[in-house]
C-alpha cells in the first residue's frame, strides 16, 4: 500500500513533467521544475542536507554540457556552420543521396563533437534552409528533418560526454569514462548503424534523386543568405578566415580527446572542457578582437538549475520508495543473468523515458539499480542498458528527448509541419528494432568480447 507521502511526490513529479512538457506560453523548462523542486525542498521529502550532495553529482555534468556549448557558440560566430551547410549542397552534386547521407553525417559528428542537444540546435536549421532553398516538396522534406533528428538524438550514447542524462547517470555509478566508451562505443554504434540502415530503407522512395544546386555552386561562403541560425549573435560578413577554422576545429577535438587521456589521470572531465573553451575564447579573442560577451548572452546558464531540479525530483521519488518499487519489480529478473539484466532494465528505461522523458527516466533506473547490490559486472551492463534505453528507446516518441523536443519547437519556428503522428509512424517501426539490436550487442560484447 502507497502512503501518502508516496502519493504526493508522484503528484509533484507527473505535474512537473507534464508542465516541462507542455511549455504553456513558451516558459522556460527550468520554471516548472523549479516550482516542483521548491514544494519537494518545503514539504521535507528532499532535506536540505541532500543538496550538497545534489550539487556535487550534477555541477561535473552541467559543466562539461555547458563547455561544448560555448565551442558551438563560437564556431558559428566565425561562420563555420555556415560555410559547413554551403558545402554539404556542394559537395552533394545534385544527388539527393549525398545529400541525405551528408546531413545524417553531420548531425552525427554534431552529437559526438558537442551535444545531442547542442547538435539539434545547430543541424535543423541548417537541414531546414537547404531544403526549402532546394524547392523539397513536403514528403522529400521528411527523410533529411526525422532521421537527422533521430541520429543527433542516438549520437549521444558511444561517448557519455556528449548527453547530460548520461553523465549524471555516470556519476552515480561511479564508472570511468574510458571504461563507458570500452563497453559501449561498439554495441551503440551498430545500432545506430541499423536504425541509419532502417531509416534509409524506410525513405528511400522519398528521396529525390536528382536536385539543382545551381544557386549555392555560385554563392559565397561567407554568405549570410543561407540561414538565420539560433547560436547567430552577429551580422559580420567577412572573408572565411580558413586557418582559424583549422586552429579552431583542432582545439574542439583536442578537447574532446583531453576527456579520455586526461581523466585516468584524476583531471575532472569539466575542467578539461571548460579550458578547451576558454582556450577556443581566447584564440578567437587574439585572431579577431571578439570578446566573450555573445558566448555569455548565449550559453544556457539554466542548465545548472534544471539538472539540479531533476534531482530533486527523482531523489525526492527514491526518499518516498518509488525507486524501491521499481527495484522490487525488477530485481528478480535482474538477478537472474546479465541477458535478462540487459533487456528488463533496457525495456523499462525506454518506457520511462517516453512516458516521463530520458532525464528523470535515466535517473531513475541508475538509482534503482543502485539499490539491488548488485555485482560489478552486472551493475555495469545494467547501467549500460538503461543508458541505451534513455537515448535510443527513448526515440519513439517525441517526448522521449529534450533533444526533440527542442527539435519539434524548431520545426514550428520554422514554420514546418510534422506532426507527432508523422514522427511515431517511422520510429514504430525503426526504433524497437534498433533498441533490441544495441541491447543483443551489448549483451555479446561486454559478456563474450570485452
Amino acid at each position: 500500500m502507497w502512503d501518502s507521502s508516496l502519493i504526493v511526490m508522484l503528484i509533484i513529479f507527473t505535474l512537473t513533467v507534464i508542465f516541462m512538457l507542455w511549455r504553456p506560453f513558451d516558459i522556460n523548462e527550468t520554471i516548472p521544475t523549479t516550482i516542483g523542486a521548491v514544494l519537494v525542498l518545503m514539504i521535507g521529502i528532499v532535506s536540505w542536507s541532500d543538496v550538497i550532495g545534489i550539487i556535487g553529482i550534477i555541477s561535473g555534468p552541467s559543466l562539461t554540457i555547458l563547455s561544448t556549448i560555448m565551442m558551438s557558440i563560437v564556431l558559428e560566430s566565425i561562420g563555420f556552420f555556415k560555410w559547413v551547410a554551403i558545402n554539404i549542397v556542394k559537395k552533394s552534386r545534385g544527388s539527393g543521396i549525398r545529400l541525405y547521407i551528408y546531413t545524417n553525417l553531420l548531425c552525427f559528428l554534431m552529437t559526438v563533437l558537442f551535444n545531442n542537444d547542442g547538435s539539434i540546435l545547430i543541424t535543423t536549421p541548417i537541414i531546414i534552409r537547404i531544403i526549402q532553398m532546394l524547392k523539397f516538396k513536403p514528403h522529400q522534406m521528411l527523410p533529411y528533418l526525422i532521421s537527422g533528428a533521430l541520429i543527433a538524438t542516438s549520437a549521444s550514447a558511444p561517448i557519455a560526454v556528449s548527453n547530460i542524462s548520461n553523465l549524471i547517470a555516470l556519476e552515480i555509478v561511479g564508472l570511468s569514462l574510458n571504461s563507458y566508451v570500452t563497453m559501449m562505443f561498439v554495441p551503440s554504434m551498430l545500432g545506430i548503424f541499423v536504425i541509419a540502415l532502417l531509416l534509409y530503407t524506410y525513405f528511400k522512395k522519398d528521396i529525390p534523386p536528382h536536385f539543382s544546386a545551381n544557386f549555392f555552386q555560385h554563392m559565397p561562403l561567407n554568405s549570410n543568405y543561407l540561414y538565420t541560425h539560433p547560436l547567430d549573435t552577429s551580422s559580420r560578413d567577412e572573408e572565411i578566415d580558413w586557418y582559424m577554422f583549422k586552429v579552431c576545429l583542432i582545439i574542439v577535438v583536442a578537447t574532446r580527446v583531453g576527456f579520455f587521456i586526461l581523466t585516468p589521470y584524476g583531471i575532472s572531465i569539466e575542467w578539461i572542457g571548460l579550458f578547451g573553451a576558454f582556450i577556443l575564447m581566447l584564440y578567437r579573442w587574439v585572431r579577431k578582437g571578439i570578446g566573450i560577451l555573445d558566448v555569455v548572452k548565449e550559453s544556457p546558464w539554466h542548465i545548472f538549475l534544471f539538472a539540479f531540479n531533476m534531482y530533486v525530483l527523482v531523489y525526492g521519488l527514491n526518499n518516498v520508495g518509488f525507486n524501491e518499487w521499481i527495484a522490487a519489480m525488477t530485481e528478480e529478473y535482474v538477478m537472474k543473468d546479465a541477458i535478462h539484466a540487459t533487456f528488463v532494465m533496457g525495456i523499462v528505461t525506454s518506457v520511462l523515458s517516453n512516458l516521463v522523458n530520458n532525464l528523470p527516466a535515466v535517473m531513475i533506473g541508475t538509482m534503482s539499480i543502485m539499490d539491488m547490490e548488485l555485482d560489478p559486472l552486472l551493475l555495469q551492463i545494467t547501467y549500460l542498458a538503461n543508458v541505451i534505453g534513455s537515448d535510443i528507446g527513448a526515440l519513439l516518441t517525441p517526448i522521449g528527448t529534450l533533444a526533440t523536443l527542442i527539435w519539434m519547437f524548431i520545426l514550428k519556428k520554422y514554420g514546418v509541419k510534422i506532426s507527432w503522428g508523422q514522427y511515431v509512424k517511422v520510429t514504430i517501426l525503426i526504433i524497437p528494432v534498433g533498441l533490441i539490436i544495441s541491447l543483443v550487442c551489448l549483451y555479446v560484447w561486454v559478456i563474450w568480447v570485452v
